[in-house]
């Protein structure tokens, strides 16, 4: 789950990060109100969507007067902002956050986030602050500095010098930095962070040093501890069918291709997208049903699946290890009389009680394809969706 850039800066400030002073405004109407409040001569004004490269998709203006914020705030909201991260559609814009305007002298970048390779949580720090930091890694190698942190000790003070040390901050900066990465770290660690991004982290012309944009990404396998984040969720920025997906507890990703996907388990369903793509076929979505599929859950999937207009053909595959086919089978056949399913489906079954549920599929007098293995069912699904 990920907070908007105005959201993260108010846990920042709860673990007392200072963060330039700004207001959330959610009516164009309401700008005034706003820059009497920051006070100043100019300030910025940034759309709110989980997504980033707001500044080039012109989701981030400067503004001098209140009529020029107010201008952008009505351009803004209402609309969807299309950015390199979520092409084609975007995602609705709801609120903009009004900031002061800083003297920035640098910029630079950190964040922190899982390293799967080392089973340790990481930082990265770059002196190439605003920009896409993957660019960077590709491009300016030299610039990437990394601390891995030793989980019986925390992040040490040593770790958080020599990132600053790498950054080139000197003086009162160097403390003041260290300060910042220690509460970072305590942040992603309470609030069971799996990313915290600040990018970029300025240096004003008065020494100071302050987020001035920040990402927060919370594990969603933690939510069920992190009650008042999960107050903070925005579904209208994803997949309105993810949406739903989450309110059933189903595990679906929509994508732009043709086949619809239901599978039971994380790794067969990438196989199984892998082999449409081979024989083909553009999957529509990954869909994991769990080990424990239900004929409830199987109705709910196919649902989601078919709200996705684009699907032509729906692709079944499932392994029975915890449940038997011979149950799914009956699932998959209440769940096609009960949605009224007008697209092709292919099944797949393997595993417990296979040929039983093969069976029941072959006479059940609907329109449905029992295939022999999972290469035959993806060949199947591509040409029923041609």
């Amino acid at each position: 789950m990920n907070l908007h850039e105005y959201q993260a800066k108010a846990v920042l400030r709860e673990f007392s990060i200072v963060t330039p002073r700004g207001l959330a405004i959610t009516a164009a109407d309401q700008c005034a109100a706003a820059a009497a409040e920051l006070g100043g001569g100019g300030w910025v004004i940034k759309a709110q969507v989980h997504a980033g490269g707001r500044g080039k998709a012109g989701g981030v203006k400067l503004c001098h007067s209140v009529g020029e914020l107010k201008t952008a705030a009505e351009s803004l909201l209402g609309s969807r902002l299309v950015t390199y991260q979520n092409a084609p559609d975007g995602q609705p814009v709801h609120t903009m956050l009004i900031e002061e305007i800083l003297p920035i002298a640098r910029e630079l970048y950190l964040s922190i986030a899982v390293d799967r390779a080392a089973e340790r949580i990481g930082l990265v720090a770059s002196s190439a602050g605003g920009m896409e930091i993957e660019e960077v890694a590709r491009t300016e190698p030299e610039k990437i500095l990394r601390e891995t942190v030793n989980p019986v000790t925390g992040l040490m003070d040593y770790q958080g010098r020599n990132l600053a040390f790498g950054l080139g901050l000197a003086g009162d900066q160097i403390a003041a930095f260290v300060k910042l990465v220690k509460a970072c770290y305590r942040i992603f660690l309470e609030r069971d962070l799996a990313l915290l991004e600040i990018n970029p982290l300025v240096v004003t012309t008065d020494g100071r040093i302050l987020p001035l944009d920040c990402k927060m990404g919370i594990d969603d396998n933690a939510l069920y501890r992190q009650k008042a984040l999960v107050e903070l969720a925005d579904f209208t920025q994803i997949d309105p069918k993810e949406a739903e997906a989450h309110t059933h507890n189903v595990n679906y990703i929509a994508l732009n291709g043709a086949i619809g996907c239901m599978v039971n388990g994380a790794g067969l369903a990438m196989a199984t997208m892998d082999l449409i793509e081979l024989s083909g076929g553009t999957p529509a979505n990954f869909l994991d049903v769990g080990g424990g599929a239900t004929a409830q859950s199987v109705a709910q999937a196919f649902q989601i699946i078919l709200a996705d207009a684009n699907v032509k053909s729906v692709l079944i595959n499932i392994f029975g290890g915890i449940v038997r086919c011979d149950l799914i089978a009956e699932g998959i056949i209440q769940a096609v009389k009960k949605v009224g399913v007008k697209v092709p489906v292919i099944v797949r079954l393997e595993g417990t009680n296979a040929d039983r549920g093969r069976e029941l599929l072959a006479n059940s007098g609907l329109a449905i394809i029992a295939a022999n293995d999972l290469n035959d069912a993806a060949r199947q699904a591509v040409a029923a969706a041609a």
